[in-house]
This record gives structure tokens, C-alpha cells and sequence, in this order.
């Protein structure tokens, strides 16, 4: 069966709707949306073209946000900690430039690491749910109120994160006012439409902009799709891909599809036993 009992089952837990909710195959398109989601704060936007290589390293920017949920999700203690010590040391080191102001500023400025987080967790759960993920009001709540500890681990209070589906509209009609499309949210969404890979994986670059890159960008909310100012999938065809999708990656047995880009899932299982396999089965009565 694998596990002890003394086995560090890390921040969350199997018990909590984090651990069944993000082994789900839609949180993969669900990471993607949230990527045009921050791409509409025009600092946020700003800091991520100025500082990272995704251009030069179109799979590596999704591969370390992937790595650090999971270890987050899945991981120990220990291990979340120490990813998270990396991610705030980084971040305390990089500057960007508001390109309305020309001022420079931190990219660890709390209410910019409060709108990534928020963008994710947003994607994630409204994503997820939308792909067939059955969850209670009360069960979405506790997933929110869950990743508020997740916030701390980059640098955010607990108190200041939204807690609750409630809390997090109002976030989100708080901050409408500073989100606009930009030179910069331009660059993101061309890329995450058709990122420049190379050799073979090139060939596949048609399929996986209809199936992944406009998919995701359908899947924002009617808002976002708005203020980003392209055409996209109708919400009905959207959710009937999504749909057909999940439907087919669930086809795939979950410890095979868990090895992919990490396997940190299929670690934690080792490590705990095969009842913490994460199963929508298992979600807490909320």
C-alpha cells in the first residue's frame, strides 16, 4: 500500500478540495486562461514581459508555475516551503517599469502578488467546475479559503486574501478599474495563441492553438474576453470542448496522466498510500 502514518501529508492534505480538485485534467487549460487573466493588469503584464524568457523558453514558465502548484498541492511541508523560499527570493530581486508612469517597481508589491494569485486560483476553480467538476457553493468556498494558505507561501497575508466565492467577486469588481488591454497583454496573448516552439513540436503548433490556445482564451470570463478585445469561441462551443476533452484525458488512468510534467500526485500517493489517490469522491462533505 505504501505510506506511514508519520508520512508529512503537507499543507493542504487529502481531505481538502485542493488535493481532489487540482489532479483534475482541466486544470491544464485552466492555467493557460489564467495566463490571459494576469496579461489584463498592465504592472503585472509589465513585469512578466520585462523579466522572464518565456519567448526563448515557451515551455518553461508553464513548466515552473506547474512545478510549484503541485509541490504546493502534493508536496511536504518541507518541500512547498523551499519552493516557495526560491520563488519570494527571486522576485525580491527583480525590478520592472510601469510603462504608463516610468517608475520602477518591485514585482513582489503586494497587490500585485495578490492579483496573480487571485487570477489563478479564479481560472482554476471556474475552469475545473466548468469542465464538469462537480462542487457545492460550500465546497468551492473551502477551496478558496484553502488556497489562502497557498497566498502565504509568496509573500501574502492570509487576512488579505479572499477567503470565499463572495470575496473573491468583490475582489475582482475592486480591481476591474485598473485592467486594460495593453502592448504588453498583446505580446502574452500572441504567445499563449502560438508559442514559438521548434523542431517537431512545431508540427503540432495548428492543433494545439484551436484545442489549447483559443480554448483557454474562450474559457475567461465574458469581461476579460471584452477588455482583451479578440473573438472567441461561443460559451457553447466552448464548454462542449472542454468537456470532450476531460472526457478523454479521463480515459488515461490518473497515475499515468500524473507523471506529466512532475508526477508530484503519484509522490504524494507513494508517500501516504493509495488512499490519499486524489478522487472528486473524496471531496469533503461542505
Amino acid at each position: 500500500m505504501g505510506g506511514t502514518a508519520e508520512a508529512d501529508a503537507g499543507l493542504l492534505g487529502p481531505s481538502s478540495v485542493t488535493w481532489q480538485l487540482h489532479a483534475d485534467p482541466a486544470m491544464w487549460l485552466g492555467g493557460i486562461s489564467s495566463l490571459y487573466l494576469q496579461a489584463l493588469h498592465p504592472r503585472a503584464v509589465a513585469a512578466i514581459v520585462q523579466n522572464s524568457n518565456f519567448r526563448e523558453d515557451p515551455l518553461g514558465r508553464l513548466s515552473r508555475t506547474g512545478n510549484f502548484v503541485g509541490l504546493a498541492t502534493y508536496g511536504t511541508t518541507a518541500q512547498a516551503r523551499a519552493a516557495a523560499a526560491k520563488v519570494r527570493a527571486v522576485h525580491r530581486s527583480l525590478r520592472a517599469k510601469d510603462p504608463r508612469t516610468g517608475r520602477r517597481f518591485r514585482i513582489d508589491e503586494p497587490d500585485l502578488l495578490l492579483w496573480v494569485h487571485c487570477a489563478e486560483v479564479a481560472s482554476f476553480l471556474a475552469v475545473v467546475r466548468r469542465a464538469g467538476f462537480a462542487l457545492t457553493a460550500a465546497q468551492a468556498d473551502r477551496y478558496l479559503a484553502e488556497q489562502r494558505e497557498t497566498a502565504t507561501l509568496v509573500g501574502l497575508h492570509v487576512d488579505d486574501v479572499p477567503g470565499s466565492t463572495g470575496e473573491l467577486a468583490d475582489y475582482f469588481r475592486i480591481v476591474r478599474h485598473e485592467l486594460r488591454r495593453t502592448e504588453d497583454s498583446e505580446v502574452v496573448y500572441r504567445f499563449l495563441q502560438r508559442p514559438p516552439l521548434q523542431g517537431p513540436l512545431r508540427a503540432g503548433l495548428p492543433v494545439y492553438q484551436s484545442l489549447v490556445g483559443e480554448l483557454a482564451y474562450a474559457l475567461l470570463p465574458d469581461w476579460a474576453i471584452e477588455l482583451h478585445g479578440h473573438r472567441a469561441y461561443s460559451p457553447d462551443v466552448a464548454t462542449g470542448m472542454l468537456r470532450a476533452l476531460r472526457s478523454a484525458a479521463l480515459l488515461i488512468p490518473g497515475p499515468l496522466r500524473w507523471r506529466v510534467p512532475h508526477g508530484h500526485a503519484n509522490q504524494a500517493i507513494a508517500r501516504l498510500g493509495r488512499t490519499a489517490t486524489p478522487s472528486p469522491r473524496l471531496l469533503p462533505k461542505a
